[in-house]
């Protein structure tokens, strides 16, 4: 007697993929090969409390920034020295790092209201500026015991393309611990202080 096979339930067909795995690896349980619990991950902080300016500059579109693979990514990175890049185990960024970076320079431009408008050049919206950045450290110095933040930063025309202004920014806050909590929070006092100096000095030259 001749039984129809029915489809098998995506459940069951997880089920059997893990097994066919754990066979072909020679694995001794089927727990080896589930994920672990994910590492904690953290998130940056926009500057706030700006002090009053004259008159609204831009408007101005904020690029997310360039970087090296090391700081590419959601990894936070820790130097045993400067020729070397570790990450730090059990703790990540929320998104990649220039995503975030991008995000939270744009909020605090609107922080600080000294703007008429600010963007991302996604929102294909016409400004008369764009600001394109490069991260260059952000990470802890294990040697310096230091949360070191590096961002160097270009005003483009958007209409001519000619570069109006450029800067390198950097900061560095002590980092005495290498727990997640703390490192993100040495990074984020160093990063807050560098908005800070990059949206007050756009708004300056533009």
């Amino acid at each position: 007697m001749l039984r129809e096979v029915g489809r098998r339930s995506p459940a069951r067909l997880l089920a059997l993929s893990v097994l066919v795995a754990c066979a072909l690896s020679g694995c001794s349980s089927i727990g080896s090969l589930i994920a672990t619990k994910p590492s904690p991950a953290y998130d940056l902080v926009a500057a706030q409390n700006f002090p009053r300016h004259g008159g609204l500059g831009g408007p101005i579109s904020i690029a997310e920034p360039t970087a090296l693979s090391a700081l590419d990514g959601d990894r936070i990175v820790v130097r045993p020295s400067p020729d070397q890049a570790a990450a730090l185990a059990g703790a990540q960024w929320a998104d990649r790092l220039p995503k975030l970076v991008q995000a939270r320079l744009l909020q605090s431009f609107e922080n600080a209201k000294l703007m008429r408008w600010v963007g991302r050049p996604a929102d294909r919206i016409a400004t008369d500026f764009t600001l394109i950045s490069n991260l260059r450290a952000f990470e802890i110095s294990l040697a310096d015991h230091s949360a070191e933040v590096e961002i160097a930063v270009k005003i483009v025309n958007a209409h001519s393309g000619h570069i109006v202004a450029a800067r390198v920014f950097r900061v560095e806050t002590p980092a005495n611990s290498t727990a997640g909590p703390e490192v993100a929070a040495a990074l984020n006092v160093a990063f807050a202080k560098a908005e800070r100096e990059i949206v007050m000095w756009v708004t300056r030259a533009v």
